[in-house]
């Protein structure tokens, strides 16, 4: 193998180091000071880090079929041998069992055990074998889910055996026989595409949002932390005049009312969460930052403006993908497969035109995923995690208990298993093939020197000629899987329409947006402080 592969790789080790390092800081800048726990802590960073390692290795996954062949469509000298070429796509596809076992390992034991560890431990009676035992005991029923879909993934037949008329015996005799051969892809597969469907889900939700709600606090900056204060003055006056109105009423020694004691105790807490927000807003005016982040205005707005119209690109080429499917994909069965390239999308001609200028195409696809996670955690942040219409935890810096982190560090995860599916829906040619081409012999009449055509690898190319990256296999080995993701590709650039549409209408944020809520109580109070 080349030194230029060696290099590579090695420089593949040092991005894991850089995607720890960002766990690392990322966790700790949101974890509370009051209630940080050391297992929690490493379950969040060690969850997060495979989740992005997961997502890394697809450009590398891409390079390596890409790298086997010249631009004229033969294969390198090193990668004449079926056998080198064969070594190099199991490393890849032992590398995707390894991760997603693991990743498999914190979604339905990890995480859930250390989440309900600590869901335990609130209660200050049980002892630590308890704590232990009752987190194990809600945590099977999340093993028993693991192993039904892998069981289900395993024996889920991709063809119909070929002797219909044979026992039960036979049939299963030949479901064990494919298990084999195909060295358990399909119970991996299954059960990773199980998980990426809920990561569809946050997707649609989170990150949807985020595009949109990101830039334009970006652009539009945040209000003047002296005018909100004043505000803020006004408020709590208008809140002790209507007090001292209600109290005026029992001063002769009458009872009040209970429609005016319901009123009082609004107004009381209303006039809490007031003063609490003046001392936040008194806190950030004193502090260097609003100076720092007025000097970084014109920085912020160019970065918005970057990320806007990268979502807007992101959102056009997702568009047109999903088109070109609609309008000569085999059908719904087929999972809206196109073969062949129908309509021009920007985004997968731009990396194949990057290709020839190692690695731009590699750095492109590095950004679209770190853009993923950024918009996804720009999201959840502004959102909070909620089930249904409760919200469940709130994402604060310094503020954050363990068991939303561990929450957060879940819902990234499965937002990070389907953005290989995302950049897969905006690139599809490049991310099935990377940028292989192939010869094809074209017809010449009789008496005349054969001619070969150089052509870009797509579905139409003979299996033999273009390697599929081993992320397709994983990823698209179950039709419907992908039917349901073509749909699901229609919902975001739906919802993100809709949030951009309502970010553009909101005011600007205020400078402590998000830090300071009704039912705060004093101790995140005295987090923010410290």
């Amino acid at each position: 193998v080349p030194l230029h592969l060696h290099c590579f790789l090695f420089g593949v080790l040092g991005w894991v180091s850089v995607i720890l390092s960002f766990c690392w800081v990322y966790i700790r800048k949101y974890q509370s000071r009051q209630e940080s726990e050391v297992i929690s802590t490493i379950t969040a960073i060690c969850a997060l880090a495979i989740a992005l390692i997961t997502s890394a290795l697809l450009p590398v996954d891409i390079f390596l079929v890409s790298y086997m062949k010249h631009p004229n469509g033969t294969y390198k000298e090193w990668a004449e041998s079926n056998e080198t070429r064969g070594q190099i796509e199991d490393t890849v596809l032992y590398a995707y069992y390894s991760l997603y076992s693991i990743l498999l390992f914190c979604v339905f034991l990890w995480i859930p055990f250390v989440y309900f560890y600590y869901e335990e431990k609130d209660d200050d009676n049980i002892n630590k074998c308890s704590q232990v035992k009752n987190a194990l005991k809600y945590t099977i029923g999340f093993i028993i889910v693991c192993a039904a879909l892998l069981l289900i993934g395993a024996f889920l037949p991709l063809e119909a055996p070929p002797n219909q008329n044979g026992t039960q015996w036979e049939k299963m005799q030949y479901l064990f026989e494919e298990l084999g051969n195909n060295h358990g892809v399909p119970a991996l597969s299954f059960s990773i595409s199980s998980l990426t469907l809920i990561g569809m889900l946050a997707v649609i939700t989170y990150t949807a949002y985020g595009m949109s709600v990101l830039p334009l606090n970006l652009i539009k900056g945040t209000r003047s932390v002296v005018y909100e204060r004043l505000e803020n003055t006004e408020d709590i006056e208008e809140v002790e005049n209507q007090m001292e109105k209600i109290k005026a009423k029992c001063e002769d020694g009458r009872p009040l009312s209970s429609r005016d004691r319901r009123n009082l105790q609004e107004f009381e807490d209303k006039l809490q969460v007031l003063q609490r927000r003046g001392r936040h807003l008194e806190i950030a005016e004193s502090h260097c930052c609003t100076k720092v982040g007025s000097a970084l205005r014109p920085l912020k707005i160019l970065l918005g403006i970057f990320f806007i119209l990268f979502a807007l690109l992101f959102v056009v080429a997702l568009f047109i993908s999903n088109l070109d499917k609609a309008l000569h994909s085999a059908g719904i069965t087929s999972g809206f497969m196109v073969f062949g390239t129908n309509l021009t999308n920007p985004l997968n001609e731009l990396l194949l035109t990057l290709q020839p200028v190692f690695p731009l195409d590699y750095v492109l696809i590095t950004v679209i995923t770190m853009y993923f996670v950024f918009t996804s955690m720009a999201g959840i942040r502004n959102m909070g995690i909620w089930f249904f219409w409760i919200r469940l935890y709130k994402i604060r810096p310094k503020r954050t208990r363990p068991q939303a982190l561990l929450f957060l560090c879940m819902i990234l995860l499965l937002i990070v298993l389907h953005t290989s599916f995302m950049i897969y829906s905006l690139a599809p040619q490049y991310v099935m093939y990377g940028s292989q081409n192939y010869l094809l012999q074209s017809p010449m009449p009789p008496g005349n020197n054969t001619t070969w055509t150089t052509k870009t690898c797509d579905a139409d190319a003979p299996q033999d000629e273009c390697t599929v990256t081993r992320s397709y296999l994983f990823l698209h080995k179950f039709w419907f899987f992908s039917t349901i993701y073509y749909f699901g590709n229609w919902a975001f650039i739906g919802v993100f329409l809709i949030g951009l549409l309502v970010s553009c209408c909101k005011g600007k944020k205020s400078v402590i947006e998000g830090e300071v809520e009704a039912d705060d109580s004093d101790m995140s109070e005295d987090e923010y402080v410290h």
